[in-house]
């Protein structure tokens, strides 16, 4: 298919961050944009007011019939009255991941892969080239605080896009510069062949950087071995702080609010860079972001200003009340080495504060998969509220919910709230530094929260 033959396209699940950052991209192109999604949210409203017509039925009455392309997430029931409408009816019906690699395909690309990590990384890359004046345009899975946006327009031939494992999606891309944060386990409701399936599914990733391109692993991850006897392309490991690596910090420092580092660049020390969004693990990322702007010979100075310029993403790590009585951060954390990180960052800003964490667990599978690693990870706060899980895709599964994480917490001050009563829940309580923690409907609380709060 010729991407300019596109005039008319519609989006099943156009809410979702993917999605929507492609619906963005049509419709700046001058394409008729449309779409379902099943609720409305702040990200459904914005493409609204950006001209996208959207619908929250799922009605085939309500959906267009003119459309050249149909573009569905895979997150998506297969039974979904709309797409099986437009498959029985001879309709050009693809993922997401097909019409981003028809995006992406003559173009000089970035991916950021990692079952964490990827979204801040690519954000603070696409930031990077932004703010430097080298450009590109991005597909991001989150909405940066710097643009208010998942989705940047650049001029240049450069796209960085977030490369996403789930389905395996990001077998459709071919880079030339890749970023591969973390390859913990997940999704494995999707690789059946379980852990060998999962990883050797990266190391593929891996080998899709093309021969003349450069891939940043992070150090210690579980294919690092396979992916050193990858031929011809430069594989370069980088590290918060491991002295093994070859690009890893030095000298860190946190003052008022700021991080203070200085990188040792493959035994090159470079020095001075300040970095204002919270979390020890996002130097980490910055280290990733920085590596990619060497890599392009951008100038050290500006590589420098973008960083301390960098603002951070939407629901991570984010400060949503911030004063002398109440500190309440809102975060995406929804696997148990996302939210041990997490917590022990906040811990380490707030050691004499009680913290409080309200977590939802998202998907049966992955509840049921890392039930362990989330027992010890909530282990880590003072106090627990314990929603139920949100199913987002799937049907529930016997025996898996939200109690069964609530009997391994070691904790005592743990509970488990339904939905309806968190609000009342927390007008019992006193709060002094309080967590929103998930990826499923969470984020519907942060406004409430916030009004109760302040």
């Amino acid at each position: 298919m010729n991407i300019n033959s596109i005039k008319n396209i519609y989006f099943i699940g156009i809410g979702g961050i993917g999605m929507s950052a492609i619906a963005r991209y049509f419709n700046l192109r001058g394409v008729k944009v449309s779409g379902y999604d099943k609720t409305e949210t702040p990200l459904t409203l914005a493409l609204k007011q950006e001209g996208i017509e959207i619908h929250f039925e799922e009605n085939v009455a309500m959906i267009p019939k003119d459309v050249d392309l149909v573009v569905y997430t895979p997150a998506i029931p297969k039974e979904h009255l709309e797409l099986v409408y437009y498959q029985q009816n001879n309709f050009t019906v693809v993922k997401r991941s097909d019409i981003l690699q028809l995006i992406t395909d003559q173009s000089k690309v970035i991916a950021v892969a990692g079952t964490h990590g990827k979204t801040t990384t690519s954000s603070m890359i696409a930031h990077l080239l932004k703010h430097s004046g080298f450009d590109c345009t991005a597909f991001l899975g989150g909405i940066t605080a710097n643009y208010n946006s998942n989705f940047l327009v650049g001029k240049n031939d450069w796209i960085v896009v977030e490369a996403d494992e789930y389905d395996r999606s990001f077998l459709k891309l071919f880079p030339q510069i890749a970023v591969i944060t973390a390859v913990d386990p997940d999704h494995l409701d999707i690789y059946k062949g379980g852990l060998e399936d999962f990883e050797n599914t990266f190391l593929e990733f891996a080998s899709q950087v093309k021969e003349e391109g450069t891939l940043f692993y992070k150090m210690n991850i579980p294919i690092q071995s396979k992916i050193k006897n990858l031929k011809s392309k430069t594989k370069i490991s980088y590290s918060l702080d491991l002295n093994e690596s070859e690009i890893k910090t030095e000298n860190v420092v946190y003052k008022h609010g700021t991080y203070h580092f200085d990188i040792n660049h493959k035994g090159k020390l470079i020095e001075g860079f300040e970095l204002n969004v919270h979390g020890l693990y996002n130097i980490e990322n910055a280290v990733a972001a920085i590596s990619v702007g060497l890599q392009l010979n951008i100038d050290l100075e500006k590589i420098k200003a973008a960083i301390a310029a960098f603002k951070g993403v939407k629901r991570r790590f984010e400060y949503i009340v911030k004063n002398e009585k109440t500190i309440y951060i809102d975060d995406y954390a929804h696997h148990p080495n996302e939210l041990a990180p997490f917590l022990k960052s906040v811990r380490s800003i707030y050691p004499n504060k009680k913290i409080t964490v309200i977590f939802q667990p998202h998907l049966f599978s992955r509840t049921r998969d890392f039930a362990q690693g989330f027992s010890e990870s909530l282990s880590l706060c003072d106090e627990l509220i314990l929603l139920p899980i949100y199913p987002a895709r799937e049907l529930p599964m016997e025996g898996v919910n939200s109690e069964m994480l609530l009997k391994n917490i070691t904790i005592p001050n743990k509970k488990i709230v339904e939905k309806k009563d968190l609000m009342n829940e927390l007008k019992s309580r006193e709060i002094q530094v309080l967590c929103t923690v998930g990826a499923g409907d969470i984020d519907q609380f942060i406004e409430p929260i916030k009004e109760l709060l302040t």
